[in-house]
């Protein structure tokens, strides 16, 4: 078991060095025209594809980092580049995580390859949890799974939104309701195979940041899967369903929901997406102080600016250090019994919207502007407080873990 320590090693450095080449050869001169197009940058995947870090073999090599490490620090870096071409890079992790959460070894040897496909290939994946009605509230999805025992298929019914890469993944991972009666553990996850009919794009959004990250609905209209894709089986899902309506499940041995133990999987990661938002701003924001000269003298002489910056990157260090924390704790198998994984997402969200926003103030007239980078990074970070559960919910979920309550 890895113990704990803030230095990176040796390959976790040259990982760091090599993604942040990456973001910064690529991806930052190709951030504003992509957020002006509001396009998938397939051009910016496949290159990545092609050096490999659009791969399953990247993403399941820092997974398998025994500190917990790889991942956060990957998705800093891949995050300081720009956030809305990372998230079209990074998307299909979620759908990954979701199978790897709940699905059997053949499961995820199947259908995990066949996210990411090859560099001659690259494939998308895309989490559909969201609905119109049901966003947070998880409890209140309405998309319906029904057994045909005569064919052994599943068919689901509904429609999800706010979905990264909705409609153009070459598979989706959809979680849907089986048992109405027991609310949000009556959920189970799907796998909606390429080419399946019934499933379509509905409406494609038009949004205020990440706009090179393509979000949108997600209609299923009998759409018929086999039994096989039901993620963990049906003798899995029998048995949990089982014990879920003797409720036999107590406090300490709740019933897990498929949704929920993708999110708390993943949401550490998000923490790490947002402290390189916040890095990224932070260091435009410098750099512009040391050089802007107001009065005969730089900016950063003054202590109005001098104190923000300093407050600035207090809040990034701080961001950082949470999210490690809580990736040194998933990967060493130690409980978040103070909601760990939330408290590093809900920090370093709302440090990611802070620290956009004094960019900005500390640019003046030229940070509104985008002939400079921070108001698209200001736009990018809005985002952090809300996917994945907004910063009410992860509070909700840290106050009800301090006092022993459950989480649904």
């Amino acid at each position: 078991m890895a113990g704990f320590t803030l230095e990176l090693n040796d390959e976790q450095k040259q990982v760091r060095d090599w993604v942040h080449g990456f973001a910064s050869r690529v991806m930052r001169p190709a951030a504003a025209e992509w957020d002006e197009r509001e396009e998938t940058p397939w051009p910016i995947i496949q290159e990545a594809a092609e050096v490999g870090i659009y791969s399953l073999d990247f993403y399941a090599q820092q997974h398998l980092d025994p500190t917990g490490l790889g991942i956060p620090v990957a998705m800093e870096e891949l995050f300081w580049g720009d956030a809305g071409i990372a998230l079209s890079i990074v998307g299909t992790g979620l759908a990954a995580v979701g199978v790897l959460a709940n699905g059997t070894d053949e499961q995820i040897g199947t259908w995990i390859p066949q996210m990411y496909g090859d560099a001659k290939d690259v494939r998308l994946a895309a989490f559909c949890s969201s609905e119109p009605d049901a966003g947070s509230d998880v409890a209140a999805l309405r998309t319906r799974a029904v057994h045909d025992r005569s064919t052994d298929e599943w068919v689901l019914n509904g429609t999800k939104t706010w979905v990264t890469n909705g409609g153009i993944a070459h598979v989706h991972v959809v979680v849907a309701v089986v048992d109405p009666t027991l609310g949000s553990k009556g959920h189970a996850s799907f796998i909606v195979p390429p080419g399946t009919p019934g499933l379509t794009q509905g409406q494609k959004f038009r949004k205020h940041g990440i706009r090179a990250s393509h979000t949108a609905e997600v209609v299923l209209d009998d759409v018929r899967v086999p039994g096989a894709c039901l993620l963990g089986g049906k003798e899995k899902l029998d048995e949990r369903l089982a014990r879920a309506r003797e409720k036999a499940a107590g406090p300490a041995e709740r019933v897990k929901n498929a949704a929920m133990a993708t999110f708390e999987a993943s949401r550490p990661a998000v923490g790490a997406m947002a402290v390189g938002t916040a890095r990224a701003a932070y260091e435009v924001a410098l750099d512009y102080a040391r050089t802007r000269h107001q009065f005969g003298r730089p900016i950063i002489d003054n202590q109005g600016i001098a104190f923000q910056l300093a407050d600035m990157r207090t809040r990034i260090d701080a961001a950082r250090l949470l999210v490690w924390r809580a990736s040194w704790m998933a990967a060493t198998g130690r409980p978040f019994t103070a909601a760990e994984g939330s408290m590093s997402k809900l920090y370093a969200s709302e440090t990611a919207q802070q620290v956009t926003a004094r960019s900005i103030q500390i640019l003046g007239g030229n940070g509104f502007t985008r002939e400079y980078p921070v108001e698209r990074m200001h736009r990018d970070a809005a985002i952090y407080t809300i996917f994945e559960g907004t910063s009410e919910i992860q509070r909700l979920v840290i106050a009800r873990t301090l006092a022993g309550m459950p989480i649904r």
